[in-house]
């Protein structure tokens, strides 16, 4: 059974509102990390919105590279638009900065109209700061729920549908596992027969040579070419990767250490099967198993 509470690094949410005299959109986006990082791009003159949805966002991923933008502006009613001092100076000393040097170089420009001016960003304060922020923050703060709400449902839909494909991919490496332990114990009788021939010849061309000592190096040989091991941990690793997808909360990094353990134990298996149907199994399962990993790194 599929784990609905599998979460997804990958999530999207946006929002629309207004009050205490604003209208605003949010806009949140995650991409798979290897940690928690949250990037900001909020008003900087409203106190306390950083922490409070820094805060808020912590509570709600785990991990993932989170974007949070929030784009303010003031409803204008009946009043006058502000200008922006200080904008408007550095806006028209880079007018001015460039007017004379198309006159230096012979190419002098038209003249710029006040409507031109104002429609340069920085211009007018749109944003319109107040004296009181708190009403505005208690407005934001309350539409940052629902809009937390809505990241953390995409990001659990997209978790299960990550467990679907990950579910079936484990299936696909048990699949290969029995088959490789079907491949491995048909090789069983080749190997006997394998060490008799081999024992035969040596002893047929080393008259001296000491019969004991022979056969065990012939069945040391045996050992090491032997998977049973490598098989057990990965009827193991595919037993945990199915608990992981019933386990509650961040799991992506236990995810991510358990491929590195699937795939040991798949190169260990090719570079031991010393039997062509053995490798080809064997190199099926790296396959699955990378395939799988790709879809782990998008696990929280």
């Amino acid at each position: 059974m599929v784990n609905t509470q599998l979460i997804s690094m990958t999530g999207f949410a946006a929002r629309r509102g207004e009050g205490a005299g604003f209208s605003w959109a949010w806009e949140m986006r995650s991409v798979n990390g290897k940690g928690l990082d949250i990037r900001l791009r909020l008003p900087d003159w409203i106190e306390g919105l950083e922490p409070a949805v820094r805060a808020a966002v912590a509570r709600t991923a785990k991990r993932g590279n989170v974007s949070v933008t929030l784009k303010l502006v003031r409803d204008s009613g009946d009043e006058a638009l502000r200008v922006n001092p200080r904008g408007l100076s550095s806006v028209l000393t880079a007018l001015a900065a460039v007017r004379a040097g198309a006159e230096a170089a012979g190419m002098p420009l038209a003249e710029t109209s006040a409507a031109e001016v104002l429609s340069i960003r920085g211009v007018i304060d749109q944003g319109g700061e107040v004296d009181d922020t708190a009403p505005l923050l208690a407005a934001l703060s309350a539409d940052l729920e629902q809009l937390l709400d809505d990241f953390a449902t995409m990001r659990a839909a997209e978790g299960r549908a990550l467990a679907g494909v990950i579910s079936r991919q484990i299936d696909l490496i048990d699949n290969l596992t029995s088959k490789a332990k079907a491949a491995a114990e048909a090789r069983r009788g080749e190997q006997m027969r394998m060490l008799n021939d081999n024992l035969a010849r040596v002893m047929a061309g080393a008259v001296e040579a000491d019969p004991d000592r022979v056969a065990q190096e012939l069945a040391l040989l045996v050992v090491k070419a032997d998977v049973t091991e490598e098989l057990d941990r990965l009827t193991a690793h595919i037993a945990a990767a199915r608990a992981l997808l019933t386990e509650k909360g961040a799991v992506g990094r236990k995810f991510d250490f358990l491929m590195q353990e699937f795939m040991r134990e798949a190169n260990t298996l090719c570079s031991k099967s010393g039997n062509a149907d053995l490798t080809r199994i064997g190199l099926d399962l790296k396959t699955v198993i990378d395939q799988m990993r790709e879809q782990v790194q998008n696990v929280e």
